[in-house]
């Protein structure tokens, strides 16, 4: 049996995958259409429109990861865009429209009515169901993991073995005051993972979503592609000050200066005569909220959306520990690099769902029957209000060594969850031992990128390294 957590795209997506295999499955969540897959807006990056090609999209994806993207892996997703889009539209999908976004050279965004990722966990769901797959709502508590073997979930205090376990359940996002995404995102399985052996990587790396509306109880999302069908980013004065489609951290870094020196900054949608029917839920919801995108510019502000780091995996998702694999925002394999091209991440969830099942159909791994020493952590979420408030001021979109040695000590002494704290610990000690600035990690006491480490950075729990690296902080 195999032993899913997580109900996004890449998580049903190896399901799918998995039982057509011949493999039971079992997903566990405790909400199935509570996840940022769910969420997703634009749509799927796929290199499939006329005159565009896998070498364009590969090139655009490199270079939006400004030298720390893992080249054969870039080239093992863009390669497999062709599959994914077959298995989607196999089960019924159909795309509406395409457009471009930030740091695309052509339109290569595959939408669904500018609710795609909705759209798409909703057909998954149905046929999960369809093939008879188990979907419990339950949390899993932790993995049981011991001699750097994973055994199974860890389910109401009890041993739940399975023959495998597929982390999908998203990345950490929500441990930021402001974030874009569901409140669940908060990395504890990634952190209970690294507490019980398993490396992770690129975790200084937070991708910021320049384009958010601030509501009365929530974040409202404003998709990128309304940017390329001609919105525009303008200052009190109605002056714009940076290129819509430059990548998200340029635009974010740049709404955020002004925003911090006491500037206003909107979103101008008045120039998109359709925006009701391009993007039905932006819309519907400002007007919510006692805006309408039609007469008025919308106040703006950058919201922590998207973390590239993650458990650490091969080409194939397997993570350091033996029969435990991750996929989708839990994994990190150097795609993304330091910053995410817009909409890969729709077209990873797929590839991964997919590739995993093949690997553990190659590994056809056998959980062993012999004892393990179950450890579940228990902490408070108490202080995670703290938490965010830390991350947001000192970890952030504009970071300083004097603020992230400041926030260092200021999560050390938290009586939070421990398997938060070593994750948050891990991004902290990630961003002050890269003194440069590249992509999403900017620090204004090292501006500029240096080539010298132009390597990803790893995480054992205990130190942090550069791959191939001696050096540890």
């Amino acid at each position: 049996m195999i032993a899913i957590i997580g109900s996004g795209i890449a998580g049903l997506t190896a399901a799918i995958s998995l039982i057509k295999r011949g493999f039971d499955v079992v997903v566990y969540t405790p909400d199935v259409f509570k996840s940022n897959s769910y969420l997703a807006q634009a749509g799927i990056a796929l290199p499939l429109a006329n005159g565009d090609s896998p070498l364009n999209h590969v090139l655009d994806t490199l270079k939006s990861g400004k030298g720390l993207s893992n080249i054969e892996t870039v080239w093992n997703v863009i390669s497999k865009a062709t599959e994914a889009y077959d298995f989607l539209t196999s089960l019924g999908l159909e795309f509406d429209y395409i457009s471009k976004e930030g740091g695309h050279s052509t339109a290569r965004v595959f939408s669904i009515r500018g609710e795609t990722g909705k759209w798409i966990t909703t057909r998954l769901i149905e046929v999960c169901k369809e093939y008879g797959i188990d979907i419990i709502n339950k949390s899993v508590e932790g993995l049981a993991i011991g001699g750097r073997e994973c055994y199974g979930v860890i389910v109401n205090g009890e041993l739940i073995r399975s023959d495998a376990v597929v982390l999908a359940s998203g990345g950490y996002s929500a441990l930021y005051k402001y974030f874009s995404g569901v409140d669940s995102a908060i990395g504890v399985l990634i952190g209970d993972a690294i507490i019980k052996g398993a490396i992770a990587s690129s975790l200084e790396f937070i991708q910021f979503h320049p384009t958010a509306f601030i509501g009365k109880n929530r974040v409202i999302l404003i998709s990128e592609s309304l940017r390329g069908f001609g919105a525009k980013i303008i200052d009190s004065n109605g002056k714009r000050f940076v290129n819509e489609l430059a990548t998200r951290d340029i635009v974010s870094r740049e709404i955020f200066r002004r925003i911090i020196s006491g500037e206003r900054v909107f979103l101008d949608l008045r120039g998109i005569n359709n925006i009701e029917e391009i993007s039905p839920f932006v819309y519907n919801s400002l007007v919510e909220e006692g805006i309408d995108p039609k007469e008025d510019p919308v106040p703006i502000m950058p919201v922590a959306h998207y973390t590239i780091g993650g458990l650490f995996t091969d080409l194939y998702y397997r993570t350091t520990i033996r029969r435990l694999y991750a996929i989708g925002e839990s994994a990190e394999n150097g795609f993304h690099g330091a910053n995410r091209l817009a909409s890969n991440s729709l077209l990873e969830c797929v590839v991964s769902g997919i590739e995993v099942a093949r690997t553990i159909a190659r590994d056809q791994p056998k959980s062993p029957r012999s004892p393990v020493n179950l450890k579940v952590f228990e902490g408070s979420l108490d202080s995670i209000g703290d938490l965010r408030e830390i991350l947001w001021n000192s970890v952030g979109i504009i970071r300083e060594e004097r603020d992230l040695k400041e926030a260092l000590k200021k999560v050390e002494m938290l009586e939070i969850d421990p398997r938060i704290k070593i994750l948050v610990i891990g991004i902290i000690k990630s961003a002050i031992l890269r003194r440069e600035s590249r992509g999403t990690h900017y620090r204004v006491d090292y501006p500029t990128i240096n080539h010298k480490l132009s390597k990803r950075i790893i995480y054992d729990g205990r130190v942090v390294r550069f791959i191939g690296d001696q050096h540890v902080a």
